[in-house]
């Protein structure tokens, strides 16, 4: 195992593709200025800088992906991928289904979400449920630096197009990286930590707070069994209902607004799957529906934090003195 950042892992995931493969290339908004290790081995025909252009880039990413290369693009923000929806959903999204699987479009897009650093409304929206509704696109959002590394080495190998959004604030954060071949498959699940009480299903950033909630209701005696996604499309279904089904009880958490968000999805599929398994309604726990504060303190208040995330577990687990949840406790506390 190395020791890395996720940033770290992230670059080493595009030195070994980019070795492995001549067809993969990076371009887009500052990408050569913030990897110059990448320009200094494999030159600036294969990294290289744009314009603010986030349409162009995305549509010189169909493009090339349309004629056999195997594009990486970073658009910066994930809000910026408003001015790229046509090249992204409807032309990498929908021409390999149109064209009768003539054409594949190996590409990835990259962009950072999610709160921590206080860059503002404009710059911090979690759009990736809008991803997941668009028909031909994967969505993968990891948690840690291993998976960053794992998962962008199999989204730059998937014959489609695939969002890999990075939580801003895990940019920084150390973890252990395998040093052998390491691809994780889109699609899997992982399972955090297991547990019998209660299971919490999340992703991104939020599992870090999940962890944390669960290691405080472990010294309470309940036990929270915590389902890391990482690939929000696919999505491994058969993991979260696995453990709904030996649990009995369901907290979806993520930081995204709750109305149509993933967590909505999940709650869904476990009610039409797994109904008879449950011991109580299923609860999500989300950000408000309302732009993020640029604020640090109003930003933190805008996020499911790991103390709001124990007490519905509790409450599910029937643990609190409060009683059952009702639709009123709170905006973001919703059965």
């Amino acid at each position: 195992m190395n020791k890395m950042t996720v940033n770290e892992a992230i670059g080493q995931a595009l030195a070994e593709e980019m070795r492995r493969d001549p067809r993969v290339l990076m371009f887009g908004e500052g990408v050569a200025t913030k990897r110059p290790e990448l320009v200094n081995e494999f030159g600036a025909k294969r990294v290289r800088n744009t314009p603010l252009a986030e349409g162009i880039i995305a549509g010189t990413a169909a493009g090339a992906a349309a004629t056999g290369l195997r594009p990486v693009v970073d658009l910066l923000f994930a809000p910026f991928l408003c001015f790229a929806m046509d090249e992204i959903v409807n032309s990498a999204g929908k021409l390999r289904y149109l064209s009768g699987g003539q054409f594949e479009f190996p590409m990835v897009v990259m962009a950072m979400t999610g709160a921590g650093w206080t860059v503002g409304a404009q710059h911090n929206h979690n759009l990736e449920a809008w991803f997941v509704h668009s028909p031909g696109l994967k969505v993968v959002m990891p948690s840690n630096a291993a998976d960053f590394k794992g998962l962008l080495k199999a989204a730059i190998r998937d014959d489609n197009p695939v969002l890999f959004f990075i939580d801003l604030a895990l940019g920084y954060v150390p973890g252990d990286v395998p040093e052998n071949e390491h691809v994780i498959p889109l699609g899997k699940a992982a399972v955090a930590r297991v547990g019998s009480d209660v299971t919490i299903v999340s992703y991104a950033k939020m599992v870090g707070s999940c962890l944390q909630a669960a290691e405080a209701l472990a010294a309470e005696g309940i036990s929270a069994e915590v389902i890391d996604l990482r690939s929000l499309k696919p999505l491994d279904e058969e993991a979260i209902l696995r453990s709904v089904r030996r649990t009995g009880r369901l907290l979806v958490v993520h930081e995204a607004s709750r109305m149509c968000g993933v967590g909505a999805e999940i709650s869904a599929i476990v009610s039409e799957q797994a109904f008879d398994a449950l011991k109580a309604p299923i609860v999500r726990l989300t950000g408000p529906d309302a732009p993020a504060a640029s604020s640090y303190p109003l930003e933190q208040a805008f996020l499911p934090q790991p103390g709001a995330i124990a007490d519905a577990a509790r409450r599910l687990a029937g643990r609190d003195r409060l009683g059952p949840l009702h639709l009123t406790d709170s905006a973001a506390l919703t059965v």
